[in-house]
């Protein structure tokens, strides 16, 4: 009883000190973690999907996934780790899609700007050659040049169309153009065609040695996620065997389980940073 009122008071104690914590890195974590949450979704072309609607659909499959492991007579510690691992399966598929889809922009974008350098020599204004890639340009990123256009349209200002824009592709080298033309239309000159041919050359080796170095490096990141998979793979045949399944449920089998879990995790970040090339930061993004 005495250690119980002890705990209690304690508690409290610590509640009572921690109304008096500053608030302002909490209250910037929801933001950040949105901010984030809007880059990958518009990386990953799922503009339409909300950051509640994402963890409602996580938190749906974990529970479907538990209700069926137990359904069939899986121990209930196993259960609850098959259901945490298919909670992330979305943000893994997110996650790859992003990951396509900035691969095959890296290959168009230089398209892109040698296109707009030609419409800026044949006399179009910056406005009118990027509405005109809207129709003329890459097929795979014409939709997200009309985003462009019809912001423009509406509102008659080229650099909030712009940002705009930059917000709905989230992408780094589209920053990169963004601020390359905002450049053009604040200070004027007449090296615009030389910065877009620059800019292009820059896009066409960056994307050609990334390319030569993921190639190679890319049976580092399959190695990691065979690795991570195969002992969970050896568990979830071992869960169809009842005595084997149920021996999980012991102190010592969920120590076992939860420490298998966090050195799969750590093993599986530290492959991934090693072998993969990280990604390039947005350092040219619209400021909020």
């Amino acid at each position: 009883m005495g250690a119980v009122v002890g705990l209690m008071l304690g508690v409290g104690l610590l509640l009572a000190w921690s109304s008096t914590w500053s608030h302002t890195p909490s209250d910037a974590a929801p933001g950040r973690v949105r901010t984030a949450w809007g880059d990958l979704a518009a990386r990953a072309g799922m503009h339409a999907v909300s950051l509640p609607a994402f963890v409602g659909v996580c938190t749906g499959l974990a529970a479907v996934t538990a209700i069926v492991s137990l359904g069939t007579g899986t121990a209930v510690s196993v259960a609850v780790a098959f259901a945490a691992i298919v909670a992330t399966a979305p943000l893994a598929y997110v996650r790859s899609r992003a990951r396509r889809r900035g691969v095959e922009l890296a290959q168009l974008w230089p398209d892109v700007v040698d296109d707009l350098t030609s419409a800026v020599r044949a006399g179009l204004t910056l406005p009118e050659a990027m509405i005109a890639m809207a129709e003329r340009g890459p097929a795979p990123l014409r939709a997200d040049m009309a985003v462009f256009a019809a912001e423009y349209r509406a509102s008659g200002r080229f650099l909030e169309s712009l940002a705009v824009w930059q917000e709905h592709l989230a992408d780094p080298v589209a920053d990169r153009l963004a601020a390359t033309l905002r450049v053009a239309t604040e200070v004027g000159g007449t090296d615009l065609g030389r910065m877009l041919r620059t800019l292009s050359d820059f896009l066409r080796t960056d994307q050609r040695t990334r390319g030569e170095l993921e190639a190679r490096q890319s049976w580092t990141v399959n190695g990691a996620r065979l690795a991570v998979a195969a002992p969970w793979l050896v568990l979830a045949l071992m869960s169809g065997r009842g005595t084997s399944a149920h021996a999980f449920d012991t102190a010592a089998g969920i120590g076992l389980l939860a420490g298998g879990a966090v050195i799969s995790a750590v093993a599986y970040a530290a492959m991934l940073r090693i072998g993969r090339l990280p990604q390039d930061p947005r350092v040219l993004r619209v400021a909020r």
